[in-house]
């Protein structure tokens, strides 16, 4: 009898992690010493106090950075020359989501990075502490609220759902069910005119070889709803432009995902005769962003037709075309810019027929790192290089519009950097309300530990007490 093939999963997933998270209903012992698996070699990590809650930790240790709300205390901590991420869950919890992060990385999604998780936790009293889950800050990224706590375009909520279309698109594409899409579970980065979107929350996802449509469909309709959710709180909090219909949005986020999965999916029916159309079909999955890496064709049942399906896509053709000629790894549409911005240096200087590595080594030493050279120090934590020239660029434009006349790229560095870059500093009072924001839905809060014995609750204070007393 002949067996039958099962489709398995990627051979770099099953060798991502030693960690194997356990089955949450198992009653296992917690480790009964600190034990600390991680992807990462920095020797800082064993000198941090582990034996405290993380709520507590030294202020000289933490990073003053937005964070996003979370049902768990998460705090930014300065380890080394390194900013991490900390968040205390509990133990299956966190391997579970190390390991499901792990492998996400080994496939090459736009995932937050795990560095270690900590387990065997315990207070200098020997009371059991929750384990932490480490990630490594995403540079120059930041959650959906502080984006909107800054003086942006009025489309950001749609150039936002238009990222985590694809993020979800890439993930499904990979056999990764979410199974808690929001934007409270995703960091976003600026891409040129754009944003990308990093997964940072796994703790309900799973990776399997290929998802039902079924799945996949509750991961888009949970996404809407949370979506719709979180832009009328926005709006409470009259942090939304006035003129934007939730309700809209979270239909587009819809939209969006099913365009870009049956661009990336479909099976196009060609006639014998229209086989340039497959390089139509290539092109148009290029400007999307994504490489066609094999493609399958057979021919229909009666002879007459050629189906051409993609079967192996990955996201990144400009960032890969630029890493090749420059070096430079940047986001996708960032690429695409600067790729444009090569091609006219090329046309201006009359080298069509040269090498275009050759070129690109001389736009680099003499347009874009003379440029990006211009950032002010205090905002190169701000703004990554290649989103800065592209928005140098945008401001070039404008301002030679606006005289009639072309205008020197130094002389449009310093006006963008007088006018426009102080939108991108948010101060101190600012990240503070957005973490005191972010902090309001954590399940096991700082008081807490300052005092055990008391919960809060006085019966007295609640008005719902007496009917529950019956």
């Amino acid at each position: 009898m002949e067996s039958i093939e099962l489709p398995q999963l990627d051979p770099r997933v099953l060798k991502a992690t030693s960690v194997k998270a356990e089955d949450p209903t198992a009653q296992s012992p917690e480790p009964q010493a600190l034990k600390i698996t991680a992807a990462s070699s920095n020797p800082k990590m064993f000198t941090l106090p582990w034996e405290k809650p993380l709520a507590t930790w030294p202020e000289d240790l933490l990073a003053n950075l937005p964070r996003g709300i979370s049902r768990h205390v998460v705090r930014f901590v300065h380890v080394g020359d390194e900013v991490y991420a900390m968040k205390e869950i509990t133990r299956n919890v966190a391997e579970r989501e190390y390991e499901l992060l792990r492998r996400l990385q080994k496939l090459e999604l736009p995932t937050v990075q795990p560095i270690a998780v900590v387990t065997g936790r315990h207070s200098h009293d020997g009371e059991p502490l929750e384990a932490i889950l480490v990630t490594k800050h995403l540079k120059f990224s930041l959650p959906y609220r502080a984006l909107f706590a800054r003086n942006l375009r009025p489309d950001t909520a749609e150039r936002l759902i238009d990222a985590l279309a694809v993020l979800m698109v890439r993930l499904h594409l990979a056999g990764f069910y979410w199974g808690d899409v929001s934007l409270s579970n995703v960091l976003f980065l600026r891409d040129a005119d754009a944003f990308s979107a990093f997964l940072v929350d796994a703790e309900t996802g799973d990776l399997q070889v290929n998802l039902t449509e079924g799945q996949r469909e509750y991961d888009v309709d949970l996404a809407r709803t949370n979506i719709i959710g979180e832009l009328m709180d926005l709006s409470s909090g009259a942090l939304l432009p006035g003129d934007v219909d939730e309700i809209e949005v979270g239909n587009r986020l819809v939209d969006r995902y099913h365009s870009l999965w049956s661009a990336l999916t479909d099976t196009d029916d060609f006639g014998p005769d229209e086989m340039w159309k497959i390089e139509k079909r290539v092109n148009k999955l290029n400007k999307l962003g994504f490489d066609v890496d094999e493609l399958e064709m057979k021919t229909a049942a009666d002879g007459k037709r050629v189906l051409v399906r993609p079967r192996v896509v990955d996201a990144g053709y400009a960032n890969r075309k630029l890493l090749r000629l420059t070096g430079l790894d940047v986001q996708e549409n960032q690429a695409r810019r600067l790729l444009n911005d090569l091609d006219a240096y090329r046309a201006s200087t009359w080298r069509e027929g040269e090498d275009l590595e050759i070129v690109a080594t001389d736009w680099m030493r003499e347009v874009f790192e003379p440029t990006v050279r211009m950032i002010p120090r205090e905002y190169r934590s701000q703004i990554e290089p290649a989103q800065f020239f592209h928005e140098v660029l945008d401001h070039r434009w404008f301002l030679a519009e606006k005289a009639g006349h072309d205008v020197p790229m130094a002389e449009a560095v310093q006006s963008y950097v007088e006018n426009v870059l102080p939108q991108y500093k948010l101060d101190s009072k600012d990240v503070d309300a957005l973490n005191a924001e972010a902090d309001s839905g954590v399940i096991d809060d700082e008081y807490t530990y300052n005092n055990p014995d008391d919960d809060g609750y006085n019966p007295d204070d609640d008005p719902d007490a007496a009917v529950w007393s019956h």
